[in-house]
């Protein structure tokens, strides 16, 4: 049998930062209605963000319960939210800060200011009257590598690097070269891309916020981008955990569609279903022609976070996770009578609950069942859940049950497994 494959200790603290702001800011901000590969052009002299500010991105990122952020340093447009030297589609030709401007530092700087991680995002796709011709795919390469450079070179320790494969079907890169470079400038970077880039991070297969009830992280396929379908395949199954992106609103830049923001209750439902399946969650948010995001979508962002904390703060006054016996955990009241009888006065109302695996070794835990036991006959039971994977985190909701206990049973693993934490909560 062979070994089960591991994370790495990037991985697992990728993980840990469970949910994360996406910022798509650009030439496009500055053209409202445009949509990718449209063709239409957006001259550079469009670009003056008179009111930048990247610190009220991260503070309204911080209230919304965001740990890391991601920035959009050069979109399918090519256009470079930093003065490179090898493109002059760049803040180096615009009227914002009379071409002496850089987005990108201006952003790496709040991140650090308010304790996010750092992510940069880069498309080496490029179109339309700017794009720079090249007479080989070596000198798209040396481009491409030319670029990244400046961007793990220039600006300090940078976390997460952020590839968007779309765009680049039928191109050719030279792959090993490039993934050689990106680590030789930057050993710990996390970097969410296609197989052939060294994944450390995969795509969910979809942009919608949600991750499926049954989540493993060891795959040996994935899709490969929203242009085609399909999928791309390992050459030998990875620990790579997936990260579930999705839009505030319609668009991933600004435009003028206030009323597409999502309702909080979908937005918490996407948490849900993207942390609470054991997956990271991606919330992307169009700051706009001003620099700064608008004040609806701030609300709403904040509004996100404060239901978060308000409901997985605290949770009931239950024990602490205890194995009974190979892969049955329990968590109960403090005073619980094992005698079977009246424990009314001992039960709490639960309609979630949240599990986490030990996943250092590797993912176990393929299903599970999670049973009440009744307030009046305690050693009665009923099965109030069925799950899959757990992962690093599984948030379980259920109908509402007044239980004194709540007894996890492992049903299926591939090898030994543990819980190490197991919480109840009623979720409003």
């Amino acid at each position: 049998m062979s070994e089960m494959p591991k994370p790495t200790k990037g991985q697992l603290e990728f993980l840990n930062w469970e949910y994360g702001m996406f910022f798509h800011f650009g030439i496009r901000s500055f053209y409202p209605g445009h949509k990718d590969w449209d063709g239409i052009e957006m001259p550079a002299e469009g670009f003056d963000p008179k009111e930048l500010d990247c610190e009220q991105w991260m503070r309204v990122a911080r209230d919304a319960g965001a740990t890391y952020a991601i920035l959009t340093t050069k979109h399918h447009d090519g256009f470079a939210l930093w003065p490179s030297a090898y493109s002059r589609y760049s803040v180096a030709n615009t009227p914002w800060k009379m071409g002496s401007g850089d987005v990108v530092r201006e952003f790496v700087d709040a991140c650090r200011k308010y304790g996010m991680k750092v992510g940069l995002y880069y498309s080496p796709a490029q179109w339309g009257s700017t794009a720079i011709k090249f007479e080989s795919g070596k000198e798209y390469d040396d481009y491409f590598i030319n670029q990244i450079s400046e961007l793990l070179t220039n600006y300090g320790k940078i976390d997460y690097l952020w590839f968007d494969g779309c765009g680049s079907e039928g191109h050719v890169y030279d792959h090993k070269r490039i993934v050689g470079e990106i680590f030789r400038l930057q050993p710990e970077i996390l970097t969410f891309c296609d197989p052939e880039w060294f994944p450390c991070v995969r795509w969910v297969g979809n942009e919608d916020g949600y991750a499926s009830l049954d989540n493993p992280y060891v795959v040996s396929k994935w899709d490969f981008s929203q242009l085609t379908e399909g999928s791309v395949s390992l050459s030998e199954a990875s620990f790579l955990p997936a990260e579930c992106d999705c839009k505030l609103r319609a668009t991933w830049f600004y435009d003028h569609n206030e009323e597409t923001i999502k309702s909080l209750d979908e937005l918490f439902g996407m948490y849900e279903a993207s942390v609470g399946r054991g997956s990271n969650f991606l919330i992307n948010v169009g700051p706009d022609n001003r620099g700064l995001i608008p004040e609806a979508d701030a609300y709403r962002l904040r509004e996100l976070g404060e239901k978060i904390r308000a409901n997985y703060t605290t949770p009931i006054d239950f024990s602490d996770v205890t194995e009974e016996s190979e892969g049955v955990y329990s968590i109960m009241h403090p005073q619980f009578d094992a005698s079977g009888y009246g424990q009314r006065d001992r039960s709490r109302l639960v309609n979630t609950v949240v599990l986490r695996e030990d996943i250092s070794e590797g993912q176990a835990v393929r299903a599970f069942r999670i049973y009440a036991h009744l307030p009046a006959y305690n050693r009665k039971r009923v099965c109030i859940y069925g799950g899959y994977t757990v992962g690093h985190k599984s948030i379980c909701r259920f109908p509402a049950v007044f239980t004194p206990k709540i007894t996890v049973e492992i049903t299926d693993s591939d090898g030994a497994c543990r819980l190490y934490d197991m919480k109840a909560y009623f979720v409003k």
